[in-house]
């Protein structure tokens, strides 16, 4: 496999630390990352066919892959339901599949979209299922970046994303209010 296409050239974060970082990804800014994914994957599948239909990964893909389908006009999507991770910042355990994705066969003409590609781990075990899929995602750690075709951005390894859906907006006090 060749190394993977990062379409667009926003910078990775910080460099890796002890303690994680976080990166805080605004719905404005997923809506336009995934636009930016489409685009790309409209002009690259193009040149080897149209686009059959899309494969979500649950749940973090299941967003991002419906405005990608919007975006490139793809009616059929199809999900792939694996459990890995466990807790709020879970640690990664074995891949669980729990939902296979039946209507894309071995993959040929499917995408397959994910919101982060981090240990590689659920990439993989994906890949294994459908070896014919381009996959593309939003985001890609360092780890996990050999297993994706197209990413938005890189985050670096130790960096905690905070996608929309899993956060509130809450008061921050100001500065000047802290002791």
């Amino acid at each position: 496999m060749s190394s993977p296409n990062t379409v667009s050239s926003a910078p990775a974060h910080a460099p890796e630390a002890s303690a994680p970082d976080y990166a805080t990804i605004t719905w404005d800014q997923l809506h336009r990352d995934a636009r930016t994914l489409a685009a790309t994957l409209m002009r690259e599948c193009s040149q080897n066919g149209a686009i059959k239909g899309l494969v979500a990964i649950s749940r973090g893909g299941l967003i991002p892959a419906a405005i990608v389908a919007r975006e490139t006009g793809s009616r059929l999507v199809e999900t792939v339901c694996i459990a890995s991770y466990e807790g709020e910042e879970g640690t990664q355990g074995e891949p669980n599949l729990l939902k296979a994705p039946v209507a894309a066969g071995d993959g040929e003409g499917f995408v397959v979209i994910d919101d982060l590609v981090d240990s590689g781990v659920t990439a993989k075990e994906v890949r294994a299922l459908l070896p014919k899929a381009v996959f593309a995602c939003l985001y890609a750690k360092p780890k996990g970046q050999p297993q994706t075709d197209y990413y938005v951005t890189p985050i670096a390894q130790k960096t905690w994303v905070l996608f929309p859906w899993d956060t509130a907006p809450m008061f921050v006090a100001p500065l000047a209010h802290k002791s």
